[in-house]
């Protein structure tokens, strides 16, 4: 089912403070930048072999990720795993009894579908499960 991890996800307060580290300290070069609009977030895609560092930043102050920065600070958020049918894999999931956030697949960014596992069924680590056409 899980192909490879496919980008692990790092809320930070503001990107571009954030970028310096990544791409002047680390030599990462950034790919791109997008917005979407349906989970507040601003995000900058930043790939390293064959995954990425996705750098979280939220555009409202009620937004998943500034919820999650009040709460726990500045950090990875979430780690995400390619799937090749992410239907399949809600369900596999769920027949495995694992509670999702998601039960079915919604936009992420860099055009993927996204379903979210919840922490509480994943020992504490926020899953996403991503698959890329």
């Amino acid at each position: 089912m899980v192909m490879k991890v496919d980008h692990i996800g790092i809320a930070v307060k503001s990107l571009e403070e954030t970028l310096d580290f990544y791409t002047k300290v680390l030599g990462l070069e950034l790919q791109d930048t997008e917005i979407v609009e349906e989970q507040k977030v601003k995000v900058a895609f930043l790939p390293i072999g064959d995954t990425e560092l996705e750098l979280l930043e939220s555009t409202q102050d009620d937004g998943p990720i500034a919820k999650y920065i009040e709460k726990k600070g500045q950090g990875m958020q979430h780690i995400a795993f390619r799937v090749d049918d992410i239907e399949k894999a809600i369900q596999d999931m769920i027949d495995k009894g694992i509670r999702m956030i998601d039960e079915k697949p919604r936009y992420g960014a860099g055009g993927a579908k996204i379903a979210f596992c919840h922490p509480k069924s994943t020992n504490g680590v926020l899953v996403e499960l991503c698959q890329r056409d």
